[in-house]
């Protein structure tokens, strides 16, 4: 199994955490939910080991951009996962599937870093 990074290319967040893997030699897939569609059985791994609430990015633009009505109608796993079908862009990223099976959703480079020092 390899690390795989979920995202969007043109994303600041990304670009800084694909920068991070390059910089420590992790080697990866990149997977543009843009391009390349958001797989399903991806998305309820997701939601699975992270949690609705997790992966719903409620600071990102495309979130502000929807109407109350329907950032209100958000309330459990499947109303957001439906939302995250139709906008793929309001998932919090990158979101990354480690060789090791862990998930992260989000780029945090000091837990980054200790969690590749200590898969080694």
């Amino acid at each position: 199994m390899s690390t795989t990074v979920y995202g969007i290319p043109n994303c600041d967040t990304v670009k800084r955490a694909r920068a991070w893997l390059a910089e420590h030699g992790v080697a990866h897939d990149f997977h543009d939910f843009k391009k390349q569609g958001l797989p399903e059985d991806a998305l309820q791994r997701w939601l699975a080991a992270a949690g609705w609430e997790t992966l719903l990015n409620r600071k990102g633009s495309t979130w502000r951009q929807l109407p109350p009505a329907e950032q209100a109608a958000v309330v459990d796993a499947a109303s957001a996962a439906a939302l995250m079908r139709r906008a793929p862009s309001v998932i919090k990223r990158p979101v990354v599937a480690w060789a090791d099976g862990r998930l992260t959703v989000g780029f945090d480079a000091e837990a980054w870093a200790a969690a590749t020092s200590s898969a080694r």
